[in-house]
């Protein structure tokens, strides 16, 4: 309720209980899940990570990607040793693998059958198992319109069954040999390839939108 006053106007609200709301809340908190990572990345590093805990990781699926604080901030967590991979359908101003700016940050553009808009964050949180990281879906792209001129939500996936349907669809993404261009230093794409000897039914061969469908397909019939 709080977020729909919010849209008509009628409320001056700055606080959410779950919510990442922008443009009062949502980017100062991706940032700060940044900042986290970063110092995650650095304690692992220097052998102080809890027993069982991994540096820093985080995933980010959108459209486009174009804002310069977050960018920054991004490259900054790849010198801290964060790992980062970001599915960014459209134009990217970040430049991935540039030596001594961004070695550990990877971009890839999925493009198929659909114009799909899904967003899904994934913050590792030190932890092993990644469903036990934090993971948000959200309307909005990391750009400077969305982050800071209109209203746009962001909330928590906090279900195990969910957190696990979200997680499964990174995984077909990041094999996926077909439907897949991966951003170089200067700006160009490659297609990504499947792999010899893959299997016919595999994420490799069939790329993310088959993959996708053949398991939904799947679920309903079971």
């Amino acid at each position: 309720m709080d977020l729909f006053n919010f849209l008509t106007g009628r409320s001056l609200k700055d606080r959410y209980r779950s919510l990442l709301v922008a443009p009062v809340t949502m980017k100062a908190r991706f940032l700060d899940l940044i900042e986290r990572e970063m110092k995650l990345a650095a304690e692992h590093r220097a052998g102080r990570s809890p027993a069982g805990g991994v540096g820093g990781r985080l995933i980010a699926k959108m459209n486009a990607m174009e804002d310069r604080t977050v960018m920054e901030k991004l490259y900054e967590a790849s010198a801290a040793g964060v790992d980062i991979t970001l599915y960014v359908r459209g134009f990217c101003c970040l430049r991935p693998g540039v030596p001594g700016l961004s070695e550990n940050i990877r971009v890839v553009s999925v493009v198929g059958r659909f114009l799909e808009h899904s967003r899904l964050f994934w913050f590792g949180g030190g932890k092993v198992d990644p469903l036990e990281g934090d993971f948000f879906i959200s309307s909005a792209d990391w750009m400077y319109r969305n982050l800071n001129n209109r209203v746009e939500a962001a909330c928590p996936v906090l279900g195990h069954d969910a957190r696990a349907r979200l997680w499964a669809i990174l995984g077909i993404m990041s094999r996926d040999g077909r439907c897949a261009w991966e951003l170089r230093p200067d700006g160009s794409y490659s297609q990504r390839t499947s792999p010899p000897g893959a299997d016919g039914a595999s994420p490799e061969m069939l790329g993310t939108f088959e993959s996708l469908m053949r398991a939904t397909n799947a679920a309903w019939s079971g």
